[in-house]
């Protein structure tokens, strides 16, 4: 790890911000550890990341297998493993999740026509950063609104994570 990591309790006035990390997470994990080490960027990467992860309008599972992709694609292991809970959780098939480990789109892993086109589109806005027209209008068949947006921040959102995760090397 290319950071010292904050021990949860050692520094008092972090207390509050642990507190609320702690609340809305169930624990401090590593990446909050390191995150600590800039209470402004832990505070509102907690407030980002949970407003897309608690309050998001799409299919849990849907969300975490766009959360798989990215992790794969960007080659943080970390980030993957952590969320393989929270897919089973949202009802994502242990040989879906399996499927979604190949660097290449899963092509027959039972995916619904949506679940297909967004995770198509999470991996084009990873890899290549700009999405084709013609991407974006299969994306607008099934998610307008609301959904396109969480769509999207989702995809972007786990991008920054994983970047982090591996630019820092936590969890290696």
């Amino acid at each position: 790890m290319r950071i010292q990591p904050i021990t949860p309790g050692s520094r008092p006035e972090l207390a509050e911000l642990e507190t609320r990390i702690q609340g809305a997470r169930g624990r401090i994990s590593l990446l909050y550890q390191v995150l600590l080490n800039s209470p402004p960027v832990a505070a509102g990467w907690e407030q980002m990341l949970s407003s897309i992860r608690n309050h998001n309008s799409l299919p849990a599972g849907l969300r975490e297998m766009i959360i798989l992709r990215v992790a794969v694609i960007n080659r943080a292991p970390y980030e993957f493993d952590a969320h393989v809970p929270h897919a089973l959780a949202g009802g994502v098939p242990q040989s879906t999740i399996d499927a979604l480990r190949s660097a290449a789109l899963p092509t027959d892993a039972g995916l619904t026509p949506a679940e297909a086109v967004a995770l198509e589109y999470a991996d084009t806005m990873t890899r290549d950063i700009a999405v084709p027209d013609v991407l974006f209008a299969r994306v607008a068949e099934h998610f307008q609104g609301q959904a396109l947006i969480d769509l999207t921040a989702t995809a972007a959102a786990y991008n920054m994570v994983s970047r982090f995760l591996v630019a820092l090397h936590i969890g290696h």
